[in-house]
This record gives structure tokens, sequence and C-alpha cells, in this order.
């Protein structure tokens, strides 16, 4: 494989970089964010959902403009997209203008969640296309983690919330900037009849056998409408693979673990290191996610998920059961081992499954609208939970923070049975995959 299909691979999952950063820095600057606009419980927790709204109506608007005017175009205007929403946050100072911001920031990071593991799925070859996509993940949690140091170096100095916000400019013009280096979507390029440069980039990634890539494409672009309806009976079990795996991905409890890391640590007593524990978090997810690229296309899909769900399960019973029976009395290592070990468990299977299985089950010919349907899936879970969050874990209130996370426990339980019915989609082409899944 030519190195110019990992530089690719590269560059169109930087934004995925800038969808973990925008998502988790905010954990760093939401206390303060509360107390500088005077936020109840419940409009503290609208204004930390603003984002996630965004991400909703982000994700179900790109699957028109990411069809007309193709994946690589759409990338670019996310980039410009982060820039804006990461200056407006830092520089203008009301409470309204910030809920803009944050929302611009959040179409941002919903419409990169359907375009970019779409791409990365389209232009990679099928024995590395679950690497490839998994990296995607690698560099949310990477841009988590950053986030989490970033707000930690950041923490003290005046302003500190603005400029926590503000810093997330510097990496989105970088990413701009190298998006002019990358090709298009060969599969884009075939469906709008472009096929002299879909081979030359077929030639680029290393494609072994160009001509015969190109043909079977083209036959699964005829055996389906050019602008086909997604709900129809025949995408049945695409559908609701990607619809339980959006689901159960958010269910877990990651999303508001990630956003709220720094107060579940304060609400235990545990508030001196709230940080540096959060570093630690988004380390654990960092080396977790790597060992989960490396066996995603060993092991297969449906392994890691088993193996991620039980474990993750006994982590988040361990911190249920702190919290109910308000066991948290020199037992900060603990709550810190059971997150660690709940984070672990997650970013090798749940959270590196997830954008690969959604791009891979659905055909080209409907490709982005189900790549909609998986991330919007997604974040309306995200933007529930992220809101409702506040509500339970308060200090003192230890028995509600058990009730939440006790919800979670559940919810992986079920990822198991769900693993369980699952098809096996390592090592196949998507076309291959077509044909097995669509009835």
């Amino acid at each position: 494989m030519k190195k110019k299909m990992f530089y690719i691979a590269f560059v169109a999952s930087l934004g995925g970089l800038l969808f973990g950063f925008d998502t988790a820095v905010i954990s760093g600057a939401e206390q303060a964010i509360e107390k500088i606009y005077g936020l109840s419980g419940f409009w503290h927790g609208f204004t930390m959902a603003i984002a996630l709204a965004g991400t909703i109506i982000g994700a179900f608007f790109s699957s028109k403009p990411v069809e007309k005017y193709g994946r690589l175009s759409l990338l670019k205007t996310i980039a410009v997209l982060y820039v804006v929403s990461a200056l407006g946050c830092a520089l203008i100072l009301n409470w309204h203008s910030f809920l803009f911001f944050r929302f611009l920031g959040g179409l941002a990071v919903g419409a990169s969640s359907v375009v970019g593991p779409m791409y990365i799925a389209e232009i990679s070859p099928s024995n590395w296309r679950g690497r490839f996509v998994a990296f995607f993940q690698f560099n949310i949690v990477f841009g988590i983690m950053l986030a989490y140091i970033s707000n930690s170096l950041i923490a003290g100095v005046p302003y500190d919330w603005q400029w926590m916000l503000g810093v997330l400019a510097l990496p989105a013009l970088l990413f701009a900037v190298l998006l002019f280096t990358i090709p298009e979507s060969p599969r884009w390029l075939i469906k709008n009849n472009c096929e002299k440069d879909a081979y030359k980039v077929f030639e680029t990634t290393g494609e072994p056998n160009v001509k015969g890539e190109v043909a079977n494409i083209q036959a699964s672009f005829h055996n389906s409408a050019s602008d086909e309806r997604l709900f129809q009976k025949k995408y049945f079990v695409p559908i609701i693979i990607a619809f339980l795996i959006a689901t159960f991905n958010q269910l877990s409890g990651i999303n508001t673990i990630n956003y709220y890391a720094p107060r579940i640590f304060e609400v235990a007593g545990y508030g001196a290191d709230k940080l540096f524990n959060s570093i630690l978090i988004g380390a654990t997810n960092l080396i977790f996610t790597m060992l989960g690229m490396f066996l995603i296309d060993k092991l297969g899909r449906k392994k890691l998920i088993y193996i991620g769900s039980v474990c993750m399960f006994i982590s988040l019973a361990s911190v249920t059961r702190l919290f109910w029976l308000n066991d948290l009395q020199g037992s900060g290592l603990i709550l810190l081992i059971s997150l660690m070990g709940f984070i672990a468990s997650f970013a090798v299977s749940l959270g590196a499954v997830i954008w690969v299985l959604i791009a891979e089950v659905f055909p080209t010919s409907v490709r982005a609208k189900g790549q909609v349907l998986g991330s919007m899936t997604h974040w309306v879970w995200c933007a529930a939970l992220t809101w409702i969050f506040p509500i339970f874990v308060k200090e003192g209130q230890y028995q509600d923070a058990s009730y939440i996370f006790g919800f979670y426990a559940i919810a992986v339980a079920l990822s198991f049975v769900f693993a369980w019915k699952m098809p096996e989609t390592k090592n196949k082409s998507l076309e291959q995959i077509q044909k097995e899944l669509v009835k």
C-alpha cells in the first residue's frame, strides 16, 4: 500500500481530532460558565447541550450537500465552521452569543461525524478499511485528551475558560489547509461520471485491481436508483445496525463522562485533582483506542463488542455501587480505576466500532443518508443525556448519581445481545457487504 493512502487517512481523520477537542474542551470551562452566567441546573444543562443540538442539525442537513458537492468540499466547510466557532466562543462575552457559536461548533461536529468516516471508508482498501476508519475514532479520543491537557495547562490564567475554548482555532486552520492536498472520494467521482479521476485516485492509494474495483462500483450503482430513499424494506438490516450501534454507544454514558469528568470527581469529593484525573481518563481512552484500531480488522467487530460489553458492565456496576452506598470516603482510587476501566473497555469496543460499522453497512447509493441516520441517532441520545446529567449528578445527591450509572450499566449489558445478532463485516469490500445485507 502506498504511503499516500496513510497520508490521506491522516488528513481526513483530523476532522475527528477537532470533533473530540470541541466536545471535551467544554468540561474545563463548564463550571466557570455556570457561575458567570448565573445558570440554574436546567439552563446549565441546556447550555452544555446546545452544541449537541447543532450536531443533530449538522448531521441531518449534511446528506444533500455531501452528495451534490462532494465529500471533500464539505470537509473544507466544516473546517471553517470550527474556526469561527472557536473564535466566537472565546471573544464574544454574552450568553446568547455563546450559545450561537457553540451551536456553530455543533454543526461542524455533526457534519464531521457523517462526512469523515464516509470519506475514509470510500477511499480505503477493504482489508485496511476498519483500521483507517477507526483512525477517525482514534483522533476523536486524541482530541479529547488534548482538550483535557490544554484545560489543565490553561487553568488559573486570566480568562482561562475563554482561552480553553479559543485554542481550537489553531488546529482547525491547519485542517483547512491540509484538505487541499488530498483527493475526492473515488466512489463519489464514479457516481458523478468522473471515472478518469476515480482511476487516478485508486492508483494513488495503491488499489491493486483498479479496473475491477471501478467495474464493481459501477455495477452497484446500476443496481440502484441514483437518488434512492433510505427507508425501504431492503435496507432494514443496515438501518437497524446503524441505529443500535449509535444508541448503545451513547447509552453507555461515554460522552457525559467526557463532558463532566471534573464534576464527577468533585461530587465524589476529589475536586482538587479533577483536571489531572480527567487527563488520566483521556490517556486511557487514547491507549485503548489504539488497541481497538489494531484489533478491529483482526478479531472483527463482533468480538470487540463482546469483550467490551462485559468489561464495561463490571466497571459501571462498581461506580453505581459506590454512589448507591455513598461509599466514597477513601474510595477515590476505586472510583478512578472503575471509570478508567469503563473508558478502556469502551474505547476498544463500541468506540472503535461505531463509525466503521455505520460507514460500511450501507450501499454507496444511500451511504450519506445512512451515515446521517447513524450520526443523528448518536447525537440525539448524546444531547438528551448531556442535558439530564447535571440534574442527577450534584454534590450530596449520591443515590441520584447511582441511578444514571446503573442505567448505563444495563445499556452496555444489552449491547452484548446486539453483538451476538449483528453480522461480521471485517475484510469484506463495501460492495460485498451490500450484497449480504441488502435483500
